[in-house]
């Protein structure tokens, strides 16, 4: 795979204290330059600003798309992962107590594209998707 530069993005939530909490606590990112109104975290190598948001549309009616028998929140954000850090992220967030939208598994076991992939939701309902591939020169292999 390519090194390629890190994303930039910002996402709105409603209760910035609960969400840095969840950024911080649960997924482990460090935290970098804040405001009242905004906190910038080291998202797996990554920048992720989360924004103090009033009136954030309502997510409680989300969309989602059917993918594998499981119904996928569109959108979703995420990163790809070594295989080794995926497998130890999803051990610690079932540790921790997370909801998952979809449970960890794995999708194309011993196939073209063999990944990891879990999805669940921080604390203002943006779903997060974080996936690995067993071989990550297929990443985008068909």
């Amino acid at each position: 795979m390519n090194d390629v530069p890190p994303f930039h993005l910002a996402i709105p939530v409603i209760d910035l204290k609960k969400s840095r909490e969840f950024y911080k606590n649960i997924l482990g990112c460090k935290e970098g330059r804040s405001d009242e109104r905004w906190v910038d975290f080291d998202f797996f190598g990554h920048q992720l600003v989360i924004h103090q948001k009033d009136g954030v549309p309502n997510k409680e009616n989300p969309v989602s798309n059917p993918v594998d028998g499981h119904d996928v929140p569109v959108p979703h954000f995420g990163v790809v992962l070594d295989w080794d850090l995926w497998h130890e992220l999803a051990y610690q967030l079932k540790k921790k107590g997370i909801t998952f939208v979809i449970w960890p598994y794995i999708r194309f076991k011993g196939k073209v594209g063999e990944q990891a992939t879990m999805f669940f939701m921080d604390p203002d309902k943006n779903a997060l998707e974080f996936k690995s591939f067993k071989d990550p020169s297929q990443l985008f292999a068909k």
